[in-house]
């Protein structure tokens, strides 16, 4: 046994505490020794050839927050990443490069900067670059979380690039254009079967609304959805993408779901707490739980973020505030 009252306001606290730290990973920083890597083993040595970003309040634990891991993945001209599935949840969003490609449960997609791609727990998936020039993608999993429960399971195919069973763009005309298979009954946390949420899609949205009056602590921000069910593409981690017009700053805002970011058009500057840095495109950056978030766009900009937010819904534990 062990005595509560010595240990009662760490483990119920007036306000959440995070260990996790704020932190800019700058890209043009990172593209070199995630091209470094690529010279020093192949992506079928690695299964993954990626260089996680672990939050420095987390050291050694492969966290970006508390229940989110991040990383940037590389893969060369001509690899093949081999074919697993996994009980972890996974998202891509495509940085730098295109004329590689990802396919989810025999159904592949090509990759071009800013594309979201989905990677729902336990399907079968593997990536592969056809083209002439390297692609470098940011996954994000939900890997933490899924280590506290000790729930992970994974599994490695025996075709390493099994070859595709569908046309590519199949689900996003099954499922994605308001319409659904007549016999399609989705269970209510059951991941998205639109894998892909291409970028031309996501700006021109963004775009069109942009001309209205913007929200003070958001701008113009817009949420995935499965379209089936209108809940988040998967049941653990959400995702946005952002708007700032010109010259826009943000109200301070605060919510309990530690949120990573990326800036994937303009520049600006970004205050998290007492810190502040200046922000290009694609830098990677982390808002941990409860900590005061501000951005400026000096030109019109362009934000992806992902959370935690719809697994703290789901369990009721979700809370914001606007300063």
């Amino acid at each position: 046994m062990a005595p509560l009252w010595e240990v009662l306001s760490a483990l119920v606290p007036p306000q959440p505490r995070s260990p996790a730290v704020a932190a800019l990973w700058r890209y043009a920083e990172l593209r070199r020794h995630v091209l470094e890597a690529g010279r020093l083993l192949t992506a079928e040595e690695a299964e993954r050839r990626v260089l996680i970003l672990e939050n420095p309040g987390l050291r050694g634990q492969s966290c970006v927050t508390r229940s989110l891991y991040a990383g940037l993945q590389l893969i060369l001209p001509g690899e093949v990443a081999p074919a697993h599935r996994h009980t972890q949840s996974a998202l891509r969003l495509v940085l730098d490069g295109e004329g590689a490609y990802t396919a989810v449960d025999g159904e592949r997609t090509t990759m071009h900067r800013g594309d979201f791609i989905v990677t729902p727990a336990w399907t079968w998936h593997d990536h592969g670059n056809p083209g002439d020039q390297p692609v470098v993608w940011l996954d994000g999993l939900d890997i933490p979380m899924v280590r506290f429960f000790d729930a992970g399971f994974a599994e490695k195919n025996a075709q390493s690039a099994p070859p595709p069973s569908r046309p590519e763009g199949d689900a996003l005309a099954r499922y994605g254009a308001n319409m659904v298979p007549i016999d399609y009954a989705p269970k209510p946390t059951e991941a998205t079967r639109v894998f892909v949420y291409p970028f031309e899609r996501t700006r021109a949205s963004l775009k069109a609304i942009s001309g209205g009056v913007p929200d003070p602590h958001h701008g113009f921000k817009l949420r995935y959805v499965n379209p089936a069910t209108g809940a988040s593409p998967m049941p653990t981690i959400g995702a946005c993408a952002q708007w700032l017009p010109a010259g826009f700053e943000t109200r301070p805002l605060r919510s309990t779901d530690g949120t990573v970011h990326v800036c994937l058009q303009g520049h600006g500057e970004v205050k998290v707490g007492e810190q502040s840095w200046r922000l290009q495109e694609n830098d990677v950056f982390v808002v941990p739980s409860w900590h005061d978030l501000q951005l400026r766009a000096d030109g019109d900009s362009l934000l992806f973020s992902f959370s935690d937010r719809p697994a703290q819904q789901a369990l009721g534990l979700w809370r914001e505030q606007r300063l």
